[in-house]
């Protein structure tokens, strides 16, 4: 008679679910809180190995000192540093302050000599314009300015009668473009010429009130004036401005001056001036015995040909180099 056998029903699906979360061990707080203190501590561990690297080859020092007291001494060790060459050391870094401190008072001054004041930049040394002009600058004026640079025109009164002169002509080859007048126009035409004639060499006083003046009476011009009347108008003020301003004013300054002087005086003048030579000449002409002292200084020396001047008018001139 057959045995019967016993067959186990398969495990369902749902069943099969509580023994696998059974299966997994639940951990503790305070397991967690202990497990992540272990990974801190592997990791703090493994950063110090890394930014200690010559720590794993110290024991081999020991080694490396035994082979070489056993090679005979060759590896010296470096002599320590003697005073003397410390002392070097501090002597060649006095020097190199010294030096430094030297150049830069040198440099100091020669940027104070080269500013100076600028009220006397007009006596620089010259300073050649070159070849480039910028803007419409008339031909007269590109002229003047290269004497202006070279010195070859050269006092105050001198200087203020070219620029006025020239500007007569710059006047009068000036045209008054469409849909313009000339009163506000010529203005702006004029000061490129102006700015030209300061790169060359910086305008004195005469010349300041002078085209300050010029300025001003262009600025009057009537806008109904035809425009061939007003340059002239304007020309004629100009020579004006020559007469009244500068040669009869020098003539008032030549006679009242000419007075001061007595027998027996000591006249002190500086280089060169134009109406001072008038006066001594005009006073050595009316019969004064008097001398005259003359300082003179350098770029120009500008006395030396007042003292020739006064001593051939038989005047008793002494030169006193600056």
């Amino acid at each position: 008679m057959p045995v019967p056998t016993m067959v186990d029903p398969e495990p369902s699906v749902g069943n099969s679910v509580p023994s696998q979360q059974t299966a997994k061990k639940v951990m503790t707080k305070a397991e967690r809180r202990e497990l992540q203190e272990k990974q801190r501590a592997a990791k703090s561990a493994l950063k110090q190995s890394q930014s200690q690297p010559g720590k794993p080859n110290q024991p081999q020092q020991p080694k490396q000192q035994q082979q070489q007291q056993q090679g005979g001494g060759q590896a010296k060790p470096k002599p320590p540093q003697t005073p003397q060459k410390k002392t070097f050391l501090a002597e060649s870094t006095a020097a190199k302050q010294d030096r430094a401190a030297k150049e830069a008072a040198a440099e100091e001054a020669a940027a104070v000599q080269s500013h100076g004041l600028r009220i006397f930049s007009h006596f620089g040394q010259p300073k050649p314009i070159g070849h480039t002009v910028k803007g419409d600058i008339h031909p007269t004026i590109i002229r003047l300015g290269l004497l202006f640079s070279e010195f070859k025109i050269c006092g105050a009164n001198a200087r203020c009668i070219a620029t006025l002169t020239a500007f007569k002509q710059v006047i009068q080859d000036y045209t008054t473009p469409a849909q313009n007048t000339l009163s506000r126009h010529l203005m702006t035409h004029i000061s490129p010429q102006i700015t030209h004639l300061v790169s060359a060499r910086p305008m004195s006083v005469s010349m300041g009130n002078a085209i300050r003046e010029l300025k001003l009476e262009i600025s009057a011009i009537d806008i109904d004036m035809v425009e061939q009347d007003a340059k002239d108008a304007l020309c004629t003020k100009i020579d004006n401005y020559i007469r009244d301003r500068i040669i009869i004013a020098d003539e008032v300054i030549q006679e009242l001056a000419g007075k001061k002087i007595k027998d027996g005086d000591v006249v002190l003048t500086y280089a060169k001036s134009s109406v001072v030579q008038k006066v001594l000449l005009q006073a050595q002409g009316d019969g004064k015995k008097f001398s005259v002292i003359v300082v003179d200084s350098k770029p120009l020396l500008e006395g030396s040909p007042q003292i020739f001047t006064l001593h051939l008018a038989a005047s008793s001139v002494t030169l006193q180099p600056n």
